[in-house]
């Protein structure tokens, strides 16, 4: 029988050799050892992938680390949902002081408002939808409807499109920067302050009104203005008046001057002419004579005769006429005098209408044709610099890579901003547009400051025709209501749209 030290024996203890080496592992022990040993190979390798890894990436958490991680989060969250679950009150405490205010300026607003619409003018009895048909049966709140059409259509597209070239410009120019705070500059301008601004922008009188003395200007330049459009002659005058023109009464001859008394001019603006000359006889058959101011400041003065003091009047226009037939003419010098050919002895002298029209006063902004584009107009001044800077926001974020492939390509300037600049820039243009819509639709300052009386009829829009109607002289706030009740369901649709467009550009 074999002997533990003996190497064939069959013990199962697998003892060493001499070597240090096992013999062949049989059974049972043997195996656990061999099974242990390749977990501690396995678990070796293991722990030098992670330590390689961690080499690599050191800032990166180990897995174990970021599932610690995820579960503390998870516990968190899970705690703050339960913790909210159990005690809403907290959410209620946090909510309330926005809901109260909300409720307060928005919510109570719109049902009363509500209410009262479906109540008579003094709020004493139910009158049903009665408010509405009144609404939209009354001429002024049909005017209202158009021009409220009007500035919807006009005045979001008129300030999105000078936005949108201010925008572009103001990236071309050296003084971008100087020229954007120009252009936005009217936006902290109150709409009252810009109001009265362009009420004396709009002034009828040239001396007063910037618009209309601009526009006189130019006028004047390219036309004759009458030289004294107040003169007129006196009630004893040896003149006539004929459409417009005055006519002497007794033909003129070569023999004696003419002369052609007027009055009705205010001495200070005839305070600069020269003194008036007594004409000399002429040569051969032409015919002389003089205008003049017949008047001196403080009467002393004789009817019909040059005095030493009276003024001149330069640049009138006299005609010699003989049977309704013009047969010469003639201008009167800085002296007052003038000197017809022979073809006038024996006319009568006209001095045409011409030389007393009434100056040329610019146009009539605030009157009933132009109230509304005029106060349109003073809008843009305020709004165009809102669309330009949100415009050049959006602008910004364009890759300039396209544009500059576009111009690589041989695109010029005008189909890179008809054609990319723009597509590019259809969603903030959007934008800007419906925003300005809702801006518009609630227009009030601007139109009560800016019309006059006379004209408000044909400036008016909902929102002061809501102020009229509820607070004017025969006021009846149950129409009043139901006006804005109106204009709140125009206002939200747009609003709804808005919104969808603006979670759709973040969904994005």
């Amino acid at each position: 029988m074999p002997t533990p030290s003996q190497p064939g024996s069959g013990a199962t203890g697998g003892i060493p050799d001499d070597t240090g080496t096992p013999d062949a592992p049989v059974t049972g022990a043997a195996t656990s050892t061999s099974s242990s040993t390749k977990a501690s190979s396995t678990a070796s390798t293991a722990e030098t992938g992670a330590a390689t890894a961690a080499a690599d990436a050191a800032p990166a958490a180990t897995p174990a680390e970021q599932t610690s991680a995820e579960r503390t989060g998870a516990r968190t969250t899970g705690k703050g949902a339960s913790a909210l679950r159990r005690r809403p009150w907290i959410a209620a405490a946090f909510l309330l002081p926005a809901l109260v205010v909300l409720g307060a300026l928005v919510v109570y607003p719109i049902g009363y408002s509500t209410f009262r619409s479906l109540m008579n003018a003094d709020g004493s009895s139910f009158v049903g939808l009665d408010n509405f048909k009144e609404v939209f049966t009354d001429d002024g709140t049909l005017i209202a409807f158009r021009n409220n059409l009007i500035w919807v259509i006009v005045a979001p597209a008129v300030c999105t499109a000078l936005g949108l070239i201010f925008a572009v410009l103001t990236e071309k120019v050296r003084w971008g920067t100087a020229f954007k705070l120009l252009i936005f500059m009217p936006m902290a301008i109150s709409m009252l302050a810009s109001g009265i601004i362009f009420r004396l922008v709009y002034e009828q009188d040239p001396d007063r009104g910037v618009a209309n003395a601009m526009w006189t200007t130019v006028h004047d330049t390219f036309a004759e203005t009458s030289p004294w459009p107040d003169a007129r002659p006196r009630t004893d005058a040896p003149l006539s008046i004929s459409g417009g023109a005055y006519t002497t009464r007794k033909t003129v001859d070569a023999a004696s001057p003419a002369y052609l008394p007027l009055v009705g001019i205010p001495p200070k603006e005839a305070s600069d002419a020269a003194p008036a000359k007594k004409p000399a006889k002429a040569e051969g058959d032409k015919v002389t004579g003089a205008v003049w101011l017949d008047f001196v400041k403080g009467g002393r003065s004789e009817h019909g005769v040059i005095d030493q003091q009276e003024k001149a009047l330069a640049g009138i226009k006299v005609e010699a006429v003989k049977d309704g037939r013009k047969v010469a003419e003639a201008t009167t010098a800085d002296d007052g005098t003038f000197t017809l050919p022979a073809a006038a002895d024996g006319a009568k002298l006209r001095l045409p209408a011409s030389n007393f029209a009434a100056p040329y006063n610019g146009v009539d902004w605030l009157g009933p044709t132009l109230v509304t584009p005029a106060i349109i107009g003073s809008y843009v001044w305020m709004w165009a610099g809102f669309a330009m800077v949100l415009i050049a926001a959006g602008l910004a974020g364009v890759p300039r890579e396209l544009l500059e492939q576009a111009r690589v390509d041989g695109c010029n300037e005008w189909k890179v901003f008809r054609k990319i600049t723009v597509p590019l820039l259809a969603p903030v243009l959007g934008v800007v547009t419906v925003t300005l819509m809702i801006n518009v639709l609630k227009i009030f300052d601007l139109v009560y400051v800016i019309s006059p009386g006379a004209s408000q009829r044909e400036a008016n829009v909902l929102a002061l025709q809501l102020y009229l109607k509820s607070f004017g002289g025969s006021p009846d706030q149950g129409a009043g209501s139901a006006i804005a009740v109106i204009l709140l369901l125009l206002v939200v649709p747009v609003m709804i749209l808005n919104i969808r467009r603006l979670r759709r550009e973040s969904r994005r």
